[in-house]
């Protein structure tokens, strides 16, 4: 196979898009040329959620895809692609599963610990954090200098208000993506505005609320530093829940990003290759970001019949459960995707667990405005619930069943897969969101695409 990478004598490919959906040339033609030099006749490509660098990226994909290779039947020439895009992990939270790669940054709300609590550390961003939220968020510079500093000051009521002032501008300056369709039209908020910079909401109110999920997470305070006017004993988790609010913020980008990245990026890269390979299968996997971006490629494909891809495995996907809908439950409108399940010639299932954190209790408090999370209601974040907490709405449940075991998937139809016996890793307040590393998952995609030995 030349220069080409392999894994257990399968060919392994890079991809690389910026934040546009723009693809890099020279991965692209390396990919046209793999796929003729190997005659492949099947091409698995997955995407990240996290691209913090090179070495964990390749790590990363390495792992998984060996996984899956030892559950390919060896008659299908099968080829791995590792997608890479702008998107990054907090430096305070290290990189799941890769312990030789974390580093001795201890700082931080968030840090994954194995302990039933930990300490939450300083609150203040320090220098190489706030570099990489100035690399990946260029436009928002200047916003990032005033929370920082802002973060570095003793907490006060006026400048918890300051600091919310400046996220929103930060959002503002940052702003990319469309909604998965479950945002309201008539509020009022920008399209791509997260509902907790609602400006009705109180910056105290919205800060504490995030301070007391870390707390809930394991998290432990210190005693604020003093100077906490307005604040009371609040001080500290209102200054840690700031800091969290702005993680929150940051991902929230990331995975607006991620739809962008699929649907102008990996889609018609997808139409390229299928229309110069015609016989060829695309098996398409996404991880936490990157199940939002392989799910907007379907948007961005042309819809041909058959499909040229097989298969979609969703893994703790960070999007919005109800996108496939046809009718959402909460206002007259369907989900963004709503019909692209029909541009797969193949099953698209999606692998959930309660016990992911991440997604069941951060990513819905970052989405809700005003009023969203009233109490009262039987589920008050209901209309903000993700993909890899409970699943896709309406779609038919059943458990994540053992290596080798059948399933009953059908072409077009969307599955949920309760994964919560097997992603249940508790590691930190983001809990089991990175727990993918299981044979269980791999099997899903090699059974779902008809890739499994017989």
């Amino acid at each position: 196979m030349g220069n080409i990478e392999s894994i257990d004598g399968r060919p392994l490919f890079r991809l690389v898009f910026d934040a546009d959906g723009d693809i890099d040339p020279a991965t692209s033609a390396a990919l046209t040329e793999g796929i003729r030099e190997s005659a492949l006749t099947d091409l698995v490509i997955f995407s990240h959620g996290w691209n913090n660098d090179e070495a964990a990226a390749t790590s990363l994909y390495e792992r998984w895809f060996k996984l899956l290779a030892q559950q390919l039947d060896p008659s299908y020439t099968v080829g791995f692609v590792g997608l890479r895009w702008p998107s990054q992990l907090w430096r305070d939270e290290p990189i799941p599963d890769f312990a030789d790669e974390q580093t001795d940054d201890a700082a931080g709300a968030v840090a994954l610990a194995q302990a039933p609590t930990f300490p939450a550390g300083p609150p203040t961003l320090d220098a190489a954090q706030l570099a990489d939220l100035k690399e990946m968020f260029p436009g928002g510079s200047e916003d990032l200098d005033v929370i920082a500093g802002l973060l570095a000051q003793p907490p006060t009521a006026v400048g918890a208000t300051q600091m919310f002032a400046a996220m929103r501008a930060f959002n503002a300056h940052t702003d990319t993506g469309f909604s998965d369709g479950e945002a309201d039209p008539a509020a009022m908020l920008a399209p791509g505005t997260p509902g907790m910079l609602d400006p009705q909401r109180s910056p105290v109110d919205v800060f504490t609320k995030f301070g007391d999920r870390l707390a809930d997470a394991g998290a432990t305070f210190g005693d604020g530093g003093g100077g906490a006017a307005g604040l009371g004993g609040l001080a500290e988790k209102v200054w840690q829940g700031a800091k969290e609010a702005l993680r929150q913020l940051s991902y929230w980008q990331m995975k607006n990003r991620a739809g962008v990245v699929g649907r102008n990026g990996l889609g018609p890269a997808i139409d390229r290759l299928a229309d110069e390979y015609p016989a060829l299968r695309f098996h398409l996997v996404g991880h936490s970001f990157g199940g939002r971006l392989v799910s907007y490629a379907l948007a961005g494909m042309r819809d041909r019949k058959p499909s040229p891809v097989k298969a979609v495995t969703l893994m703790e996907a960070a999007y919005s459960r109800f996108a496939f809908a046809d009718r959402l439950p909460f206002r007259q409108a369907s989900g963004a995707l709503a019909g692209c399940q029909n541009r797969v010639d193949g099953p698209v299932t999606v692998c959930f667990s309660r016990y992911d954190r991440a997604l069941s209790t951060f990513y819905p408090l970052a989405s809700a405005a005003a009023g969203d999370d009233a109490a009262g209601l039987d589920d008050p974040l209901f209309r903000w619930r993700a993909m890899g907490s409970l699943g896709a709405y309406r779609a038919v449940t059943q458990p994540l069943g053992d290596d080798g075991v059948p399933y009953r998937f059908q072409p077009r139809q969307l599955f949920n897969l309760d994964a919560s016996a097997v992603v249940n890793a508790d590691a930190g307040p983001s809990g089991a969101h990175s727990d993918i590393f299981h044979s269980e998952l791999s099997w899903v995609t090699a059974f779902a695409g008809g890739l499994n030995k017989p």
